[in-house]
């Protein structure tokens, strides 16, 4: 298996056409062997690599969520960086003057919230405006390319963490999520295609050992379960965020740890993927820092056996049944939105709040709302053959 970045490498060729450069990029962006993406450029492109962009977290991967912005510096080789989670989202005219092409070489999640793909969106938009050209070197999705999971994004949700009508668990690499995108908006983009990759596979099953996106992404078992427990950023849980494994601790001073599990067990049975264990916590930030939490902890048995969405409504219809009126939504702003529920924004439809109270363990109806329509309009735009399942 190669990303497009390796291939890239082994093909210099690929950029002669390319002109001068801006790179986006963070240090998960990175070879097999750990050779950092700005180093690969640099080394290929020499004086054409004019420029660095960086998504949500920094350049660096350093800073935390929800609206904490990085701001612009210099980067390696004493070239600028240009915050894309500032005061703008997308590249300006004053940051492409003198750039022919944007390259993207960015490790996305497979999750709808995490917002790097509408970073991708936003240097389309901004090619598409200012006539510059996007070159997205590929990458695989960690959660892999078959199984989607979740309702697809009504508009009316429309957000920085659901910009696109995709399910929460989408299934698409950096690439395809570009040509997705760009079927509205029209750039002149070139995907560098992976070659090897299995789409049935996950982030284990792969040669590449993982470098956190973000900073409460750090393992492999974070990551397989973020999509369920990011919902808890839409509560007043803690979703683990301030302690050693964020988004595995599941807990609120007012929860009752066994209640909570054997209820969230009660929701979600099947044991193969997780195992739900009674757990205490103490977070030194974000949410309850410095106050003894109670709840649980996810163990990753088998990710290829983990239904995301379905954990995470669980999970949450746990918190509701056994908080009573100490659990609350978490309240706007969130994510450069000051109006919505932060829960309903999550999960891509504005009445969201209320199917979780009313949620039963079952995924049907509204849960699934789009999925069809949504695996026949990727077709148009997967570059590796797979079927996907929904």
């Amino acid at each position: 298996m190669k990303i497009g970045l390796e291939k890239l490498r082994d093909q210099p060729q690929l950029a002669d056409q390319w002109g001068r450069c801006a790179l986006l990029c963070n240090q998960a962006s990175v070879t097999r062997d750990f050779k950092a993406s700005w180093d690969v450029l640099r080394d290929m492109l020499g004086d054409r690599l004019v420029a660095f962009f960086g998504p949500q977290h920094g350049f660096h991967a350093t800073l935390q969520d929800n609206m904490i912005e990085s701001n612009h510096g210099t980067g390696p080789y004493g070239l600028p960086v240009y915050s894309l989670y500032s005061e703008t989202r997308e590249p300006t005219a004053e940051m492409l003057a003198g750039l022919d092409t944007i390259v993207i070489d960015i490790q996305i999640v497979g999750c709808r919230v995490y917002t790097f793909k509408y970073t991708i969106a936003g240097c389309l938009r901004a090619a598409k405006k200012h006539g510059k050209r996007v070159v997205v070197l590929d990458r695989s999705n960690p959660l892999g390319g078959v199984q989607v999971e979740g309702n697809v994004l009504d508009l009316s949700a429309k957000s920085f963490v659901g910009e696109f009508e995709i399910p929460l668990r989408h299934g698409l690499t950096p690439g395809e999520a570009a040509q997705l995108f760009n079927l509205g908006i029209g750039a002149d983009l070139e995907v560098i295609a992976m070659d090897g990759w299995r789409p049935d596979s996950i982030w284990q099953q792969n040669p590449f050992r993982w470098v956190l996106t973000s900073p409460n992404l750090p393992t492999t078992e974070s990551l397989y379960v973020y999509p369920a427990t990011v919902m808890f950023e839409g509560t007043n849980v803690s979703e683990g965020r301030g302690t050693g494994l964020p988004f595995q601790f599941i807990g609120a001073p007012f929860l009752d740890r066994d209640s909570f599990t054997k209820r969230a067990q009660e929701l979600y049975a099947d044991s193969r993927g997780v195992y739900l264990r009674p757990a205490d916590f103490q977070p030194t930030s974000q949410k309850w820092a410095g106050t003894p939490c109670s709840g649980l902890q996810i163990h990753v048995l088998d990710p290829l056996h983990i239904d995301t969405f379905r954990l995470g409504l669980s999970l949450v219809k746990a918190a509701i049944d056994v908080g009573g009126d100490k659990f609350q939504w978490s309240q706007p702003p969130y994510e450069y939105d000051y109006s919505n529920l932060p829960i309903n924004l999550i999960l891509g439809h504005l009445n969201a709040d209320q199917w979780c109270r009313d949620f039963d363990g079952t995924m049907s109806g509204h849960w699934r709302s789009g999925l069809d329509q949504y695996l026949e309009k990727i077709q148009k735009i997967l570059l590796y053959e797979r079927d996907m399942q929904a």
